[in-house]
């Protein structure tokens, strides 16, 4: 699987930015408190425990590493893939697609293949592959929603930090000089709270939402690859209907890319 920096490299420039502009207005020690973090991030931690499964946070690890992988949505070398071995099912009969399954890595499109194999109706195929998918999609959703939960509750666990702190405060109004420090140091948690919700949760969630689209539309076009495979149609006719899953763009480059390989045959022969 490609990698893809870009959302780590977006996030440490934005601390970055944020860090800079705070050392060129003022003192980046007043912008430091333990207690302030240990009420934004423990404080919101905890509250994600009342609202998700200890197994969903345990895979927490886990869905950030989709954070440096390319999302799986090449539908360009699905539709060669596709045309070729609907081209080979159409010469030598479907039972000759086992070779071709044997070499690919797709778990999903191997799935169905063998099932066409098989000869399970295209019904039965079209159902499976959906509940798999489906499947599939609710694991990924569930990532997102708990980081879209914890980019809400950083914020308020913030506000609550800053009420404590207001509290804390008032109650020592015997020193009038200190409480322009006092209200500094409360309106931090509101500051870490904002901070982590815009800068790191809200757009990891963000990511994965954009990954899951990703993933699931391209299963679509391999499901439908798939029963077209089973219904004997012809490849040309099967390429047309795939390409409509392809963006303006994907689609010109699959066309040039035809081309170039048409010409380099006929000077070959």
């Amino acid at each position: 699987m490609k990698k893809n920096f870009t959302a780590v490299i977006g996030m440490v420039a934005g601390f970055g930015l944020i860090i800079t502009s705070i050392m060129l207005s003022g003192d980046i020690q007043s912008f430091i408190s333990i207690s302030s973090l240990v009420v934004t991030i423990g404080g919101s931690f905890c509250a994600l425990l009342i609202s998700f499964p200890l197994r969903d946070l345990l895979k927490v690890p886990n869905m950030l590493k989709m954070l440096v992988n390319e999302p799986e949505s090449d539908r360009k070398t699905l539709i060669v893939i596709f045309s070729e071995l609907a081209r080979k099912a159409r010469r030598d009969g479907l039972l000759a697609l086992e070779d071709d399954i044997s070499d690919m890595e797709d778990e999903f499109i191997v799935s169905g293949l063998q099932m066409v194999v098989d000869g399970i109706e295209p019904d039965i195929i079209r159902e499976i592959l959906t509940l798999k998918m489906e499947t599939t999609e609710r694991r990924h959703r569930m990532g997102q929603n708990i980081f879209s939960k914890w980019g809400e509750l950083s914020p308020a666990f913030g506000m609550l930090g800053t009420l404590i702190g207001l509290v804390v405060m008032l109650a020592n109004l015997q020193d009038a000089a200190s409480i322009g420090t006092g209200m500094a140091v409360a309106l931090i948690t509101t500051f870490y709270g904002s901070l982590v919700a815009n800068l790191v949760f809200i757009p990891i969630a963000s990511n994965l939402s954009v990954q899951t689209d990703e993933e699931m539309f391209s299963k679509e076009m391999a499901i439908e690859g798939i029963i077209e495979i089973q219904a004997g149609t012809n490849p040309r006719i099967l390429e047309e209907k795939l390409m409509t899953y392809l963006s303006p763009e994907e689609h010109l480059t699959l066309k040039q890319e035809k081309s170039a390989d048409q010409r380099e045959a006929e000077a070959y022969e």
